[in-house]
């Protein structure tokens, strides 16, 4: 009963593994003896960056006018809307992180022209309202205002205009129309939608905050009625309460506050057309950022050609591994190697359907991991074996130093495992990407292997009992 149970397991492990070459092979098995491949099976292994190419962006957050305590929020935040920005143009599987303080790097696999990259990602709008400077706060400025500007301001005036200007009047000029920051940024955007002026059927932009921006920008409007109040996209605004002066695409109007704004909506105003408003409105939807970020401050991209040489360098390292790993088996083990060695080959489809699966992009390191992990497989063999081994020295029956050597290993094997698994864990926690790729794969096969050492070989091993060949001892020991 207990061959046929292993005969029935071994057959369903058989078809799995057929499964799994076809989902790892498709173009192979493609229109092969009338059968065709569906189409979920022949999407390609998810690559990194260091094995396809791309571009790798680093950029700076400014984060001067963040408070200690918020700015590790902050930058959070950056790289969540980062790769909400890259996933909506298809990147596959990048790669943002923080680093430091204030950096942010970006890893693009597959994107080959390094200014499409950074127009994916710079485009994304800083939003920022402003109010100006209070008659207190000018004043502290006027303070600062040294004697020598004051001349040269008076001198140039005179000069441009032919008449003179008193010193209370330059430093009114000077400390006029000055904004400031205020707490309320795209932070607290909900929504961003394309209106229309009901009078002159201009295009604007409504802006829809969430509730703690409704509070803040009701409190911003409450203390700044009859007042301009910039709104300012990526730095760019304009003061223009007459509108006499003339404003571009790109500049933002600064209307004046008539009254408390309750309802949370605000309205960009400007010289625009249908398409600039729609580019806007998407790129604010898409996230607005928290802080600013200019251009990257490195880029490097990696061609196709070096990506392709690391994955054949690779593979080739893990086929010479896993050959290496075989010739030991057979040579030491005899019959349980050759055994061994096909639960290995098993193992080897599974992960790899899985890594496809799931799916996993691989790296370099992650291929490491993966090959790390074909040892720690084989480990498991070599425990098992090697108290059969002891076992069939007593001259016991082979069940029973079948059974002995799986139960007097495991607890080996259990534990060797385990603390394998807490390291890689550790590692993928607290890791940067490549680490991370290389604790997933790890963390994958080691559980494959006690999988393929305790299930695959075991039943192997079973259906050898009460046969013929249960008492040729060169092949046990």
């Amino acid at each position: 009963m207990d061959k046929k149970r292993s005969f029935l397991i071994l057959a369903g492990i058989l078809i799995i593994s057929i499964f799994g070459l076809v989902l790892i092979l498709p173009e192979q098995f493609d229109n092969k003896l009338g059968f065709h491949v569906p189409e979920f099976m022949k999407v390609p292994f998810r690559l990194g960056l260091d094995l396809q190419g791309g571009t790798q962006l680093i950029y700076q957050a400014d984060l001067s006018d963040i408070s200690d305590s918020d700015k590790s929020q902050k930058m959070e935040q950056l790289k969540d809307l980062i790769e909400r920005r890259v996933n909506i143009f298809g990147v596959s599987e990048p790669v943002v992180q923080i680093q430091g303080e204030n950096r942010l790097i970006v890893e693009l696999a597959g994107v080959k022209d390094v200014n499409e990259a950074i127009k994916m990602i710079g485009e994304t709008p800083y939003l920022e309202f402003k109010e100006l400077l209070s008659d207190e706060e000018k004043q502290k400025l006027a303070e600062t205002i040294s004697e020598e500007e004051i001349l040269n301001t008076m001198d140039l005036y005179r000069s441009q205009t032919g008449e003179d200007i008193t010193r209370e009047e330059v430093i009114d000029m000077l400390t006029s129309g000055i904004f400031k920051t205020t707490e309320l940024t795209g932070e607290y955007l909900k929504q961003a939608n394309i209106a229309f002026d009901q009078t002159t059927s201009k295009v604007q932009i409504e802006l829809v905050f969430n509730s703690e921006g409704t509070k803040l920008f009701s409190d911003i409007t409450s203390r700044n009625v009859g007042k301009p109040l910039g709104i300012f996209l990526d730095g760019l605004s304009i003061v223009d309460t007459d509108g006499d002066e003339e404003i571009t695409p790109n500049d933002i109007y600064a209307p004046v506050v008539k009254e408390k704004i309750e309802g949370g909506k605000a309205v960009i105003t400007g010289e625009m057309d249908i398409e600039k408003a729609r580019e806007i409105v998407s790129r604010l939807n898409s996230g607005a950022l928290p802080v600013k970020i200019g251009a990257p401050i490195f880029q490097e991209t990696i061609g196709p050609s070096l990506g392709k040489v690391s994955l054949s360098r690779s593979l080739r390292a893990g086929i010479f591994g896993f050959l290496a790993v075989i010739i030991f088996m057979i040579i030491f083990y005899r019959l349980p190697g050759i055994l061994a060695s096909f639960a290995l080959l098993i193992y080897v489809i599974i992960f790899l359907s899985i890594i496809k699966l799931i799916p996993v992009t691989l790296t370099l390191a992650g291929i490491g991991g993966f090959i790390l992990s074909i040892g720690m497989a084989v480990d498991a063999n070599v425990l098992i074996f090697s108290r059969m081994r002891e076992e069939l020295k007593e001259r016991k029956s082979f069940n029973v130093c079948l059974e002995e050597g799986f139960r007097r290993s495991w607890l080996s094997i259990r534990d060797g495992n385990l603390t394998t698994l807490i390291v890689a864990f550790i590692f993928f926690w607290f890791g940067t990407s490549f680490v991370k790729g290389f604790a997933l794969t790890l963390s994958i096969g080691v559980v494959l292997s006690m999988f393929s050492a305790i299930f695959i070989t075991r039943n192997m091993l079973k259906i050898f009992a009460g046969t013929k060949f249960e008492n040729v001892s060169w092949l046990w020991q």
